[in-house]
């Protein structure tokens, strides 16, 4: 009924012939810039050999595959040797853009790259766009966007954790979860489309019952995907939290304590902070950002203006943070729990928000705040000078942050990812309502068409060229 042709966006299949990629070579430098032991000068594209060769003296001829030792001559005299390189030829098309690839890895030093990739320009390779090579990659079929996205997510990765989960993505664990149901729906639409097609031949078209049922079927592997959004993008992007609380209670001890080096000045002087101070952790394998603040009071408790400026500061982290940590001194919460009436008006603040109550000094005193009617805020009693209670004040925060959920396999961890999710349930949703108001199955088909371009959508198959540019726009050079 409707052609592929009419798809918004670019279709992008694999299997790419060597006609219809890119007719350029290509080149950059693929590590970081700077020094270091080894530096690699990259090349792709049908000239990649052509280019290659004359860049160095090959002490043997190149092989799919094979690595083979090289000297980086001296541009002035040729017969002088100023570095040694490996250099490796991969063919097409089992490289990683399905083109002809070569690697120079030569020692790092940044004048010899530099020298390589000005000869490989001068010899007729064109300079690689932000991500172009992956994007080869794509175009060609050996990643779908997914895929492409994660070596973006592993390059960046700052814990463990979000390695394992750009790994997995890479290795193609989102698209494999989506797969059964791309398969279930186009079942659902070739059902609808041969019914309309040959309706004139008496064909039985599926009823009603049998078309609800399949939808039903369709929702809920789909539904549990969307939901794994909540988590993979706090372990993708990782989470702020600000650490408030009144002048001396401890805050910088407990942010010291946190971090496991001494970060924060500590001293018995309240009013010792007066800027806020940030430092990243990994908690679980999720990035946090700690800010320790300046200690909050009223304007009329301080003449000093640049605490002033502090209090500003710390009131605007509190405002963005995604978590917070109210720190109370328990030597001053007194005998009923009560509490001052800043640290009462913080509380109510942030009641609705994720939170928690760290009671710290409790090597102290054992004084139990009482807190507003309606506050289930969780309290952790705390002393930063003997650790007791840090540990489980950590497991408090990742059960905040995640919420008890654990990473799994294809989980989503964008907003494009989730978008595109929500777009198919959406579809599914309205084709539901469409078959059980008995609306026409040309009309229904259109809900299910929309579904299943967005479910493409996820993985590049009809993605719009503007969307593709500024996911690899993202990237770095030589990636």
């Amino acid at each position: 009924m409707f052609p592929r042709e009419s798809q918004p966006g670019t279709a992008y299949n694999s299997g790419v012939n060597e006609s219809e990629s890119t007719a350029d070579t290509i080149a950059a430098i693929s590590t970081a810039s700077g020094r270091g032991g080894i530096g690699i000068v990259r090349l792709s594209g049908p000239q990649a050999t052509e280019i290659a060769v004359p860049l160095v003296r090959l002490r043997g001829p190149l092989e799919h595959a094979r690595a083979r030792l090289a000297d980086v001559l001296d541009p002035d005299d040729e017969s002088e040797r100023i570095d040694e390189a490996v250099v490796t030829f991969f063919a097409a098309p089992n490289s990683y853009t399905a083109e002809d690839l070569v690697e120079i890895a030569a020692h790092g030093s940044p004048v010899v790259l530099d020298l390589l990739l000005r000869r490989a320009l001068a010899l007729g390779a064109r300079l690689a766009e932000p991500g172009e090579f992956t994007q080869r990659a794509f175009l060609s079929g050996r990643l779908d966007l997914t895929q492409a996205e994660a070596v973006r997510d592993l390059i960046e990765a700052q814990t463990l954790a979000q390695a394992r989960l750009a790994a997995s993505q890479m290795g193609g664990a989102l698209s494999r979860r989506v797969t059964p149901s791309k398969h279930a729906l186009l079942e659902l639409i070739a059902l609808l489309e041969a019914g309309i097609d040959f309706a004139e031949d008496d064909l039985a078209v599926a009823p009603q019952t049998e078309i609800l049922r399949r939808i039903d079927e369709l929702r809920p592997p789909l539904a549990a995907l969307e939901a794994t959004f909540a988590h993979g993008r706090i372990l993708r992007d990782g989470l702020t939290m600000a650490i408030v609380g009144r002048p001396n209670a401890g805050k910088s001890s407990l942010f010291n304590a946190l971090v496991e080096r001494e970060r924060a000045i500590v001293t018995a002087i309240p009013g010792t902070t007066r800027d806020t101070v940030s430092e990243r952790i990994a908690l679980g394998g999720i990035p946090l950002e700690l800010v320790d603040t300046a200690g909050l009071r009223g304007a009329a408790e301080t003449s000093d203006e640049v605490e002033r400026l502090g209090i500003l500061r710390s009131r605007e982290a509190l405002a963005d943070a995604a978590i917070v940590l109210i720190v109370l001194d328990a030597a001053q919460i007194g005998p009923a729990g009560d509490l001052h009436e800043d640290e009462r008006s913080l509380v109510e603040a942030v009641k609705d928000r994720a939170a928690l109550i760290a009671v710290n000094k409790c090597d102290l005193a054992a004084n139990v705040p009482d807190l507003p009617a309606g506050t289930e805020i969780p309290l952790i009693a705390t002393s930063a000078v003997t650790d007791q209670g840090v540990s489980e004040l950590r497991a408090a925060i990742l059960q905040l942050a995640t919420g008890g959920a654990a990473a799994e396999p294809g989980m989503l961890t964008s907003l494009r990812h989730h978008r595109a999710i929500a777009q198919v349930i959406a579809g599914l949703d309205d084709a539901r309502t469409a078959v059980a108001n008995a609306i026409p199955h040309e009309m229904i088909l259109l809900d299910l068409y929309r579904s299943l371009w967005a479910l493409d959508s996820l993985t590049g198959q009809t993605t719009p060229d503007d969307i593709l540019n500024l996911i690899f726009s993202t990237f770095c050079i030589g990636k």
